[in-house]
């Protein structure tokens, strides 16, 4: 069974960093593509970032373009968010993802195509 720990969140002002860990158990992490997505209060889930399984490939919503880096280190099974320049509306808690098991070297970004998610981490940028 695909176990996923994040951790990293935490309260920073705006125009802070903060970089979220996830570390992965349960399978051969290194060929498996992984991702990052956000629930705001209210909101639905949403993508935020993914990594292919060599890391050569990312993909990340607009509105974190230039801002967040998501990255990984297989010979730690840790995915990474590198999150900068954070604003208040990037509050939200943030889980770390793994596709199902049978679709290896896929890099999703539609909720529906990953299969086991970790507990979240609280992230708050403040004003």
């Amino acid at each position: 069974q695909v176990q996923l720990v994040e951790s990293g969140g935490g309260l920073v002002q705006a125009g802070g960093s903060l970089r979220l860990s996830c570390a992965a158990s349960g399978r051969t992490f290194s060929t498996y593509g992984m991702g990052w997505f956000r629930q705001a209060p209210g909101k639905e889930r949403e993508f935020v970032a993914s990594v292919s399984w060599s890391g050569g490939t990312t993909y990340y919503v607009d509105s974190v373009k230039g801002r967040f880096t998501i990255s990984r280190d297989n010979a730690k099974n840790t995915v990474y968010l590198q999150m900068m320049s954070l604003k208040t509306k990037d509050t939200a808690v943030y889980y770390c993802a793994a596709p199902p098991s049978g679709s290896p070297f896929r890099t999703p970004r539609k909720e529906n195509e990953y299969a086991y998610w970790g507990q979240g981490t609280q992230v708050t940028v403040s004003s």
